[in-house]
């Protein structure tokens, strides 16, 4: 959400933010908008002014009465006032809703240090890192490697489910519950997170709070008979964990860590990554989340980025990290890194983890405060980020350490998770 003063004092701020994101439905939107608060402006006004007659009407009756004149003539006015001021109230209400429904519909608008551009083809490369290892065969993709080994069954799992879930099965199993482990132990004895474990299941206001309704129901799985949804991501819960809060400055900054399974319909996906495990309903990952000052932000944001960028390191997967252009963000996102992993089937690096500042966007929507050292009330700002989608660090695994006989060599940070054994 959006502050509505400031909306209206710096509207062309807001336009030119909304414009950069390329989104044609979104230029509608905006060229409406104006005219929106315009009209808001001028029914509020119309409805204070008619209150502030009635309050001066009060007055005037009770001098009148006081003097013992005559004030029928006012009294009549009066409750031709409260007739006017009724039917004021209704048009402010009314329209109220439906503004508040478009504002809701709108997205953050980008930080200032984003790139410009409509696509992931105007995305900005920041690093790379590793070496990306050369096979003296052809390497096999994951989904074909795991069938061969007994690993995967997409066969069976669709005959329990439907399409787009999946079975893993001995090594496969054991390293995706492996890489929970390791990516929470990293993340709370490294970097200082707190880690939760948050409902799977949220309501309509959780999901509200972080953007993901009204626009993106589409993309929910819903619980029938209830106002539940499954959880697209462990963002919902935990960036949740402090609405409708007043917190202390000192209180923050917030740092959490979850692990949950995921479910996505992936609405608008069809057709894209049939195969395998790249793009299922169901899938784990480690979330990270931040509730912090508005002044260190920024900073936050970036080591947030380090924190997903170690655990790619240390399981030595090259990665590349890219900085989102304004066309290319999602829905809450002020600014956003992705981590591309490297899949050697593929050849070319895929993404394993969004790392997105969210400003007060979400907090605003959740109500989310805090009182600043000068004693006012405050949003704070929420980031979140993947730490990593566990299920694509297992794909990276399985791709770029197979050998030519078949086997995979066993990460050596992993190993002591494995009772020291170095392949499967």
């Amino acid at each position: 959400m959006f502050d509505l003063r400031e909306l209206s004092d710096q509207f062309d701020k807001f336009a030119a933010g909304w414009k950069s994101r390329n989104q044609p439905a979104l230029l509608e939107s905006i060229q409406n908008l104006e005219g929106d608060l315009k009209k808001r402006r001028e029914l509020i006004r119309n409805h204070e002014e008619l209150l502030a007659a009635r309050n001066k009407a009060t007055q005037d009756i009770a001098q009148k009465k006081k003097k013992g004149e005559d004030a029928s003539a006012d009294i009549q006015a009066q409750k031709d006032l409260g007739e006017k001021i009724k039917v004021a109230t209704e048009a402010v209400e009314n329209f109220q809703s439906s503004f508040e429904a478009k504002i809701q519909s709108l997205p953050n608008i980008p930080n200032e240090s984003v790139p410009l551009g409509s696509s992931a083809d105007d995305n900005k490369e920041v690093s790379k890192h590793g070496t990306i290892k050369t096979f003296d065969f052809e390497p096999l993709s994951h989904e074909i490697l795991g069938e061969r080994r007994g690993w995967f069954d997409f066969d069976k799992a669709t005959q329990i489910t439907g399409a787009r879930f999946s079975i893993s099965k001995g090594f496969a199993a054991k390293l995706e519950r492996v890489l929970v482990q390791f990516m929470l132990d990293v993340q709370t004895t490294k970097h200082g997170y707190t880690e939760v474990l948050p409902p799977f299941i949220v309501n309509n206001k959780s999901l509200y709070g972080t953007g993901n309704l009204p626009k993106f129901k589409e993309d929910l799985f819903k619980l029938e008979n209830f106002d539940y949804f499954l959880i697209p991501t462990a963002e919902v819960p935990v960036t949740n964990f402090h609405r409708e809060e007043n917190l202390n400055a000192e209180d923050l900054p917030k740092y959490y860590t979850a692990y949950t399974p995921c479910f996505r319909s992936e609405a608008g996906s069809y057709g894209k990554d049939l195969k395998g495990l790249i793009r299922q309903h169901q899938f784990n990952k480690v979330e990270l989340v931040k509730i912090v000052h508005p002044d260190t932000s920024a900073d936050e944001h970036e080591k947030m980025r380090r924190n997903a960028e170690t655990i790619l390191e240390m399981l030595e997967l090259p990665y590349r990290t890219v900085l989102l252009c304004s066309g290319d963000m999602g829905f809450a996102s002020a600014k956003t890194y992705d981590l591309e992993v490297w899949l050697p089937s593929q050849k070319a690096y895929r993404e394993i983890s969004s790392i997105s500042n969210c400003e007060a966007f979400q907090a605003r929507r959740m109500n989310t405060r805090f009182r600043d050292k000068d004693g006012k009330l405050k949003f704070v700002h929420t980031l979140n980020g993947s730490g990593l989608a566990v299920g694509r660090t297992l794909i990276a695994i399985l791709e770029n350490y197979q050998n030519k006989n078949g086997s995979v060599t066993i990460p050596k940070v992993l190993r002591p998770y494995f009772g020291g054994l170095e392949s499967a």
